[in-house]
């Protein structure tokens, strides 16, 4: 397979040991240094002491427990011990130091992890400077904000779940906390399965008379009213701008599903109204089209809206199969995952770590990103092979960084409205729930501003 990589160069033996100087950024200086940053990511920060015995947890085929995995390495994290995150080994295995506590907990997670002693990882940092590895140092635990609903939705969220599963905390935060600036408080922000055009996930058709809805559209409109704002449409998009400026300000964002194309599309409609009468009373103006402006996106580019309010899809950038007859199964619509240079590229190598290169596909309202609609600068992570589907991309933002993945239940190829949440105890080792978690991991691997 040809490894995707920017020639970035290589000053890993320039220096050895991490970039000093880094962990003292303030967050809004710090995040200019994203790409500088990939830049100096260094291989070995933690051998100096190599001497001592190491803590293990391979993330390979013979792993026990993969997504209560990172859960240990979070935990880690928490308590001040720093994690090495081996690229391309093992699966993207992680390393520490050998403490009784952390070794008690991986016990207690049903983690599979092997004590070594200094000489063993010596070798394995031998190794790991061969071929296309490396080795990047965790350093503090990022703290996680989730943008979801305050009422009950009829349906579950994938990264939750895996927070939730994974033992790794969150804080929950909605409109008023984003438009107050709250933010800025977090290191990572999820965006739940959310519509930031205001048209409810344009679920009128199918669920507009069922109690659920119609009192999601009150409470909606009753905040959006609370707020200031004349429609929900205006309100979600002032949210989608307020999120964007904590991207830009070096904020980490993540967001599967609908909340991907949405974020954008609510982003190239500001101060168009694109949203039809059975949505805010009123229709939408004779040439939205006409009026999007591109240049505010992120991700996505060129775009068609589609206007019918009854149709269950927002613009031409998803592909998702709209007949039974093309449900061609998780097999069929399984996903293929780029290989990247550890050492040159190790943001997208980071993000891809799992212990198989294909995953099964999964559906959802935006199951996969036409390629003809992503911009240049996005880097594609993940693809349908010999399709126009893409699953998995990432890119930068300012000073920031965003990641998209489409569909809604890597574990739940067709999970309807109402169906219940997956079992993620049944589902330890899932590749799909994988790359969610490499999402949590990423912020660690940039150095956190020290509180004083």
């Amino acid at each position: 397979m040809r490894i995707r990589g920017r020639m970035y160069r290589d000053i890993s033996n320039a220096c050895p040991h991490g970039a000093p100087g880094f962990n003292n950024a303030p967050r809004t200086t710090r995040g200019p240094l994203v790409r500088a940053w990939v830049l100096s990511l260094c291989l070995f920060g933690a051998s100096s002491n190599a001497a001592a015995d190491k803590l293990l947890i391979p993330m390979d085929l013979g792993q026990t427990n993969h997504l209560k995995a990172y859960g240990l390495a979070y935990w880690a994290l928490q308590q001040n011990i720093e994690v090495e995150w081996l690229l391309n080994y093992r699966g993207g295995a992680f390393m520490m130091d050998y403490v009784e506590s952390a070794a008690g907990e991986g016990r207690l997670r049903d983690v599979d992890f092997k004590r070594i002693a200094g000489a063993d990882a010596v070798r394995i940092y031998a190794e790991v400077e061969q071929g296309n590895k490396n080795s990047v140092r965790l350093e503090k635990a990022p703290k996680i904000a989730v943008y979801t609903p305050p009422n009950k939705q009829p349906w579950d969220d994938a990264v939750t779940l895996a927070l939730s599963y994974a033992e790794i905390p969150y804080d929950v935060l909605w409109d008023e906390e984003v438009l107050a600036g709250k933010l800025s408080e977090y290191d990572w922000l999820h965006l739940h399965h959310e519509d930031f055009t205001g048209q409810y996930g344009k679920f009128y058709r199918s669920h507009g008379r069922e109690l659920w809805y119609r009192r999601q559209q009150a409470q909606y409109e009753s905040l959006a009213n609370r707020l200031g704002f004349s429609k929900v449409s205006e309100e979600k998009g002032a949210v989608a701008r307020a999120i964007l400026e904590y991207i830009s300000e070096g904020g980490f964002m993540f967001a599967m599903c609908s909340a991907t194309d949405t974020f954008d599309i609510a982003l190239a409609a500001t101060g168009v109204d694109i949203v039809d009468t059975v949505y805010d009373g009123d229709p939408p103006h004779p040439d939205a089209q006409a009026g999007l402006d591109f240049s505010r996106t992120v991700a996505f580019e060129n775009f068609s809206l589609v206007t019918d309010p009854m149709e269950y899809e927002h613009a031409d950038i998803d592909v998702s199969p709209t007949t039974g007859a093309q449900f061609r199964g998780p097999d069929a619509d399984a996903f293929t995952l780029f290989e990247f240079s550890a050492k040159f590229d190790p943001v997208p190598a980071m993000l891809t770590q799992n212990h198989v290169p294909v995953v099964r596909g999964f559906l959802g309202q935006t199951t996969a990103f036409r390629r003809s609609r992503i911009r240049k600068s996005v880097t594609i992570m993940g693809e349908v092979s010999g399709t126009d589907q893409v699953k998995y991309i990432h890119g930068n933002v300012g000073r920031g960084t965003f990641t998209f993945y489409a569909g809604h239940d890597p574990e739940d190829y067709r999970h309807f409205v109402g169906d219940p949440p997956t079992q993620l105890a049944l589902r330890r080792n899932s590749p799909g729930y994988r790359l969610i978690l490499n999402n949590i991991l990423f912020p660690a691997a940039r150095k956190q501003k020290r509180k004083t």
